[in-house]
């Protein structure tokens, strides 16, 4: 069994001396990943962007590749099958992993799976993100109008991808993109 706290615990500060703030640590089982291996999820994102480049992306698992292999070598092995890491931003229609991520995405729709059904037997909501009143999630739900749920009874949640989230997303940044066309169009 993979031990995800300790595996937290040694990203994080990986993250943090990058800059990056980090959004979600997974194990992909191997038939989420569709090969013979899972794979570590690592999503971190610059705070002032949401987004993470492709350098950003590279220097950060390579710091991550580079602790996990310390940590190997002094005797602490964190996934003890064969594993593939996997660093990403955490993209438009991102995951709702923090309770600021329930602040910022106040307003935008969200899909919910929960592990505790509301409402007799509903373990899937959508619908727009009130937000979070102390530990519980506010949704605007299409079916029911206004839900209240636990937190913690929150098995995954994430953005949908909307007209209106695509215009409240920062534009990645396009720093060279212009010297790119000049070079396609010589």
């Amino acid at each position: 069994m993979v031990d995800i706290a300790r595996i937290i615990e040694v990203v994080e500060p990986e993250v943090q001396a990058l800059g990056f703030e980090l959004v979600r640590v997974k194990i992909l089982g191997k038939s989420e990943v569709g090969d013979d291996e899972i794979a570590l999820q690592i999503m971190a994102e610059r705070p002032e962007t949401g987004q993470l480049l492709l350098d950003d992306c590279v220097a950060l698992s390579h710091r991550v590749s580079d602790r996990m292999d310390s940590l190997e070598e002094a005797g602490e092995v964190l996934i003890e099958e064969a594993y593939r890491l996997e660093v990403s931003s955490p993209g438009i229609d991102r995951p709702l992993t923090r309770p600021k991520d329930y602040a910022n995405w106040a307003g935008h729709e969200a899909k919910f799976s929960l592990s505790e059904p509301i409402e007799g037997n509903r373990k899937a909501l959508q619908g727009d993100l009130v937000g979070l009143e102390g530990e519980a999630v506010v949704l605007d739900e299409r079916k029911s109008g206004r839900v209240t749920f636990p937190l913690a009874h929150v098995h995954s949640a994430r953005l949908v991808l909307t007209d209106r989230l695509i215009a409240a997303t920062r534009p990645i940044d396009a720093e060279g993109a212009d010297e790119i066309l000049e070079e396609q169009e010589d």
